[in-house]
């Protein structure tokens, strides 16, 4: 109920606050090796039966304005990617896929499947055709916009393609290290022991985990290119994954939203602020 309250009562002001926090061009320091993506695994004590709120979001999206493009900034005819996370597909992210449709922008759906496969693999031989296909199509960079895991690999993607990438969103994405409840963890080392007995010698040992020293880890590890506009999209009651590990640390960039891990990707007030962010990226190209 708290979460509900917190909800309705912050919408309004959510529009506001991502036009207040424009950046300027100046980026911040790059962090230490140490404190950059990715560096840290583990278990958090978070409550993860907050999860179970998630539909009270979707009930509030489709009573709020914003989801009929009402009070927020349409788009240019962009293409803009989103990608499903852990265990997903890119059927649960339908909602935010008509929308942005809806508000201007050229929509697209990952197209990686189930989300439970080595990340450099989706990206080698999926990702990267759909990010081919959006760039064909539109004839300019794309935005980039992934929920969890999801996240996490847009921004190995955006570091990858930095010249075919506006922007990229991250919604309740550890970009700082996997430090998760312990039964996703659980599910997480699953995932890993079927990735390594499918593939076998095609990945490497150390494959999904933060040691191994692919693509997709190792560009993790740079800084996000100047070029490519970042926004981090958090809730600290997140019952998934640590919030902390979900800010770039750069206050200008992120954005801290009431709802639970799973309900971001139908939370209007994570609508306002990807329509703010969208529209800034594409009026800095």
């Amino acid at each position: 109920m708290r979460l509900l309250l917190a909800q309705s009562a912050c919408m309004p002001q959510v529009n506001s606050l991502a036009k207040k926090k424009t950046p300027s061009r100046r980026r911040p320091p790059i962090p230490p090796p140490e404190d950059r993506i990715y560096e840290h695994e583990g278990k958090a004590d978070i409550p993860i039966w907050k999860e179970a709120l998630f539909g009270a979001e979707l009930l509030l999206l489709h009573a709020s304005p914003v989801f009929y493009g009402l009070g927020i900034p349409h788009g240019d005819h962009s293409g803009v990617i989103v990608i499903p996370g852990f265990l997903g597909t890119d059927l649960y992210l339908s909602h935010l896929h008509s929308w942005l449709g809806r508000i201007g922008y050229r929509s697209y759906l990952s197209g990686i499947g189930l989300n439970a496969e080595c990340p450099n693999l989706l990206i080698q031989y999926r990702l990267a055709a759909t990010l081919r296909k959006a760039i064909a199509e539109t004839g300019r960079k794309v935005h980039l916009i992934g929920h969890s895991l999801g996240g996490i690999i847009a921004r190995s993607l955006a570091t990858q393609h930095a010249g075919s990438v506006a922007s990229v969103i991250t919604l309740a994405s550890p970009i700082r290290g996997t430090v998760m409840h312990p039964s996703i963890v659980h599910a997480a080392n699953s995932v890993r022991s079927q990735i390594l007995d499918q593939h076998g010698h095609g990945v490497l040992p150390d494959c999904y985990t933060p040691r191994c020293t692919c693509n997709f880890l190792s560009s993790l590890r740079c800084a996000v290119p100047a070029s490519v506009h970042e926004t981090a999209i958090y809730t600290r009651d997140d019952g998934v994954v640590d919030w902390h590990y979900c800010r770039t640390g750069d206050p200008d960039i992120d954005f801290e939203v009431p709802g639970t891990h799973v309900g971001l990707v139908f939370n209007p007030s994570v609508y306002a602020i990807v329509a703010e962010r969208l529209a800034y990226a594409s009026s800095e190209e």
